[in-house]
């Protein structure tokens, strides 16, 4: 049976939001969709500029598993762009506080 999934925390809100592909109808396209810790994550690293190390103590969560979170999130971006995908930020749930 597999470990339950432990949310980091994250520190912004983030509304529903969906990104496509300019000039295609949105029920045409398929969907990449990133959770809150891969927003997060992408915000932090990317964003904000800070270091795994630093980024992963904000998020309360361990620098390797910081770095498979960015890694998840930056490939299901790159799969987004390169297949003309739509990039949803996920929905289930309320927002984290």
């Amino acid at each position: 049976m597999p470990r339950r999934r432990k949310r980091g925390r994250v520190r912004f809100r983030f509304g529903r939001v969906c990104f496509k592909p300019c000039g295609i109808p949105a029920n045409t396209l398929d969907r990449v969709t990133l959770s809150y810790d891969e927003l997060e994550a992408i915000r932090l690293a990317d964003f904000e500029g800070l270091y795994q190390q630093q980024a992963s103590e904000l998020m309360q969560v361990s620098r390797p598993t910081f770095s498979r979170i960015i890694e998840r999130a930056h490939q299901k971006i790159a799969d987004a762009l390169i297949h003309s995908k739509a990039i949803e930020i996920e929905e289930e749930g309320e927002f984290p506080e």
